[in-house]
């Protein structure tokens, strides 16, 4: 990671991150520990499978705790307060596909915090990706083309 990258994220999507690492902290890392301390006793550790995976999330959970470390060091959180006219980060935006003739509804938010998949309800697109791009700055009735691997247009239709 950038040495001195600023993280904009909006206030859940701290709370979530703070929420990770007190878990990775205070669950995930003595488990991995006591996992370690079982397979030491079973002897031998140069065949020991249990010991190597143990070893293995061990450092994946360090790298992670690392990393949010970093983030939260260098984090600026989004003022959702502050009203705008053109589409800004954490905006919850609704727009008209115009080949599809369809309304979607996404939130922009952080490429950290982004997650387009798990809630389908709840989409969650970066401000970092085609159409999060596509969207910052502009305002309810403009016309956008998402520069996507297959381009498309979009009518804004509602921001708030």
């Amino acid at each position: 990671m950038a040495a001195n990258k600023e993280f904009v994220l909006t206030k859940e999507g701290l709370d979530k991150l703070n929420a990770e690492y007190r878990n990775l902290i205070d669950i995930e890392r003595p488990a991995v520990i006591e996992a370690l301390q079982n397979a030491r006793a079973m002897g031998d550790l140069s065949e020991n499978a249990d010991y190597d995976a143990a070893r293995n999330k061990q450092a994946e959970i360090e790298g992670r705790i690392k990393e949010i470390e970093h983030i939260l060091a260098n984090v600026k959180i989004v003022d959702e307060t502050k009203k705008s006219k053109t589409i800004q980060l954490s905006n919850v935006v609704t727009y008209l596909d115009l080949e599809l003739e369809k309304e979607f509804t996404v939130k922009i938010v952080s490429s950290i915090e982004a997650d387009p998949v798990t809630d389908a309800k709840n989409l969650k697109v970066s401000n970092e990706c085609p159409l999060g791009l596509a969207l910052l700055g502009h305002k309810v009735g403009d016309e956008v083309t998402v520069k996507a691997n297959s381009p498309y247009d979009i009518r804004i239709v509602s921001f708030k």
